[in-house]
């Protein structure tokens, strides 16, 4: 994958080179500036958008996109949402591969909630199968949340293992068995999964072997990040894809990108500005 230079803004790779990003304020209001190619700008114009001493240039992440341009795809999520009658407050309706899906959301846990990331991955699974085929592959969800992003590649033809904390997976479980049970699909699994413990043994390399792990909005202002970033590399072997949606709000989330980049090829495959959403992809590094 092309490195066409590099670009200054905080230590963050240059896979944003050509994305809008924010300034690192927690969380509100955000600040916008475009990233700005450290070749093209002498110092002082470089100081002026970011502080030289932290401006390292970091050039680990490609700002390809795969395709014939070398920008991302910019893209809006589409109102998937169908508006139901329904006398439950906690149910959303929503519409993928020609599957009304019905999900439970809860206020008891984050991961029981419809993130903003979840709505964009799903979108795109949808929108290139051909270029991301998922029938008879088998697919890894960590962070499954609501299961959303599972059901979508379920009814896309996958082998599914939906994972997340215990205290999410009765939800989970409740929301995948209500909307797969009655389709001509694989049946998905359920696991726990706590980024970080006792992958050996629950996941041994040995026997498990996936072609995608799925993530969305799995990055944010939490304490587990270190563990989540040791989770990808159990499970990203080569042959693996990684596909990872996020909502950025956080400095932390440019932090964890960075730190990503640094041990995986990584790719911006799709950006959803009006959503601060970017669609990555990551692959083991060839040697």
């Amino acid at each position: 994958m092309g490195r066409e230079g590099t670009t200054c803004w905080r230590s963050l790779p240059e896979i944003f080179q050509s994305s809008t990003i924010f300034a690192q304020q927690l969380p509100f209001p955000y600040t916008m500036q475009r990233a700005t190619d450290c070749q093209a700008v002498e110092g002082e114009a470089c100081e002026e958008l970011c502080d030289s001493e932290n401006c390292t240039c970091s050039s680990n992440c490609s700002s390809t996109a795969e395709s014939n341009s070398d920008s991302p795809v910019i893209l809006k999520i589409l109102q998937n949402w169908a508006p139901t009658v329904s006398h439950y407050f906690d149910k959303e309706h929503y519409t993928y591969a020609g599957q009304h899906i019905v999900i439970q959301e809860s206020i008891e846990h984050f991961g029981a909630v419809v993130w903003p990331g979840a709505l964009a991955l799903s979108q795109y699974l949808e929108s290139n199968q051909e270029r991301f085929n998922l029938k008879d592959k088998k697919v890894l969800e960590i962070g499954a949340g609501t299961g959303l992003v599972s059901i979508v590649a379920s009814i896309l033809g996958a082998y599914v293992t939906a994972t997340d904390l215990p205290e999410v997976l009765e939800n989970l479980s409740f929301n995948i068995s209500r909307n797969t049970h009655n389709m001509n699909t694989h049946k998905p699994e359920v696991r726990k999964l706590v980024w970080g413990e006792d992958l050996n043994e629950d996941f041994p390399l040995s026997t498990y072997h996936y072609d995608f792990i799925l993530a969305s909005d799995v990055v944010y202002h939490h304490t587990a990040l270190d563990a989540l970033l040791a989770t990808m590399v159990h499970f990203c072997q080569p042959g693996t894809v990684l596909l990872w949606a996020n909502k950025f709000r956080f400095s932390t989330d440019y932090e964890f990108l960075e730190q990503l980049c640094n041990i995986f090829d990584t790719s911006i495959l799709a950006e959803f500005p009006e959503s601060n959403v970017k669609l990555l992809k990551a692959t083991v590094r060839e040697n």
